[in-house]
């Protein structure tokens, strides 16, 4: 994902904008494309401010909530498969999720999976 462009870069292209220019003469004076500059002049009208919205995914998940029951669950049990937790989700906490989202939290946990040669488990 990209970076924003700066604050003082959008504040210019809104001020050349309203100043009575057109959006076309706004994108090529300052380098930028029509549409972000039609997309900044909305933000301004429709917000007041220029600031660029935060990028990325938030932490955690609907799972992370959750976390505390998983451990104990875990000390609880012992080696439990992801698909085990995915069918005690839905029966203890009446969630569905996937198997890959068990698996996510449980690395954020710091559990790792380690596979064991055929050998030791004799």
């Amino acid at each position: 994902m990209g970076k924003p462009h700066p604050l003082k870069l959008r504040q210019r292209v809104v001020a050349h904008a309203e100043a009575g220019n057109t959006h076309l003469s706004a994108a090529e004076r300052y380098a930028v494309s029509v549409k972000f500059v039609n997309d900044m002049v909305k933000l301004k009208r429709k917000t007041g401010s220029l600031a660029a919205k935060p990028q990325g995914k938030p932490e955690g998940g609907k799972l992370t909530c959750h976390a505390d029951w998983l451990r104990a669950k875990t000390d609880a049990k012992g080696e439990v498969t992801l698909d085990e937790f995915v069918a005690l989700f839905a029966k203890e906490q009446q969630i569905c999720v996937h198997r890959a989202a068990v698996g996510r939290l449980l690395q954020r946990l710091g559990f790792t999976h380690k596979k064991r040669p055929a050998s030791a488990l004799t």
